[in-house]
């Protein structure tokens, strides 16, 4: 069952879509990235997959996204919003996974021990800008205090795995995948796979979580 809900927050009003699972032991949340939203093939793909699993996928929509504004604001103004809805992604009485893409990766690594978030999972985690290795953010990827979960493309320019630092987190590979796991028509794996090593990979972990 699929269902939507404005949540006002200090940032404005965000928007949650539950795909809700039978009979669910967790939330996933997850929100976009800074140059999207929930449409973003890896978030659907979750939403599709992970109910039958046990897991109520929350989508969430930060309040920029909902007024329709095309650039995202600052990181402080991100996490004010996934602070907001919050205490609506907890009303179930579930254990809750704070997630997202790119961007919104970032916004659930800095808050999930606040927020008491029982683990967080960062696809394409923007390790650094572009071209800049040596702006690393890293110490958000690190100082997220909870098991994690990062994926990430072969072939990320915001962070390639090899350059990520060790630490107390798990990394899934995407063979050849851009920051949005798209891959070339001369990759070696196809869109479809693609799509199923994040699903796979997110499934695995998240069933063995506690």
């Amino acid at each position: 069952m699929t269902t939507s809900k404005i949540v006002g927050t200090e940032a404005g009003d965000a928007r949650i879509t539950w795909h809700e699972a039978a009979k669910a032991r967790l939330v996933l949340a997850v929100s976009h990235g800074a140059g999207g939203g929930i449409e973003a093939r890896d978030l659907q793909a979750l939403a599709a997959v992970l109910p039958e699993h046990g897991v109520t996928v929350a989508l969430v929509e930060q309040p920029w996204r909902v007024a329709g504004k095309k650039v995202a604001p600052a990181p402080k103004t991100l996490d004010v919003g996934w602070r907001g809805v919050w205490p609506a992604l907890a009303a179930p009485g579930l254990p809750v996974v704070s997630g997202g893409r790119s961007a919104g990766a970032r916004v659930a690594c800095r808050t999930a021990t606040e927020l008491g978030a029982a683990a967080v999972l960062a696809l394409g985690f923007p390790l650094h800008p572009p071209g800049r290795p040596e702006k690393s953010r890293a110490g958000e990827l690190l100082g997220a205090g909870v098991p994690t979960l990062v994926v990430q493309g072969g072939n990320d320019p915001f962070g390639k795995p090899a350059e990520f630092p060790e630490g107390d987190y798990r990394l899934v590979e995407v063979p050849g995948a851009d920051h949005g796991f798209a891959v070339p028509k001369r990759a070696d794996i196809k869109p479809e796979r693609a799509v199923t090593i994040i699903t796979d990979a997110v499934t695995a972990w998240i069933t063995i979580l506690e």
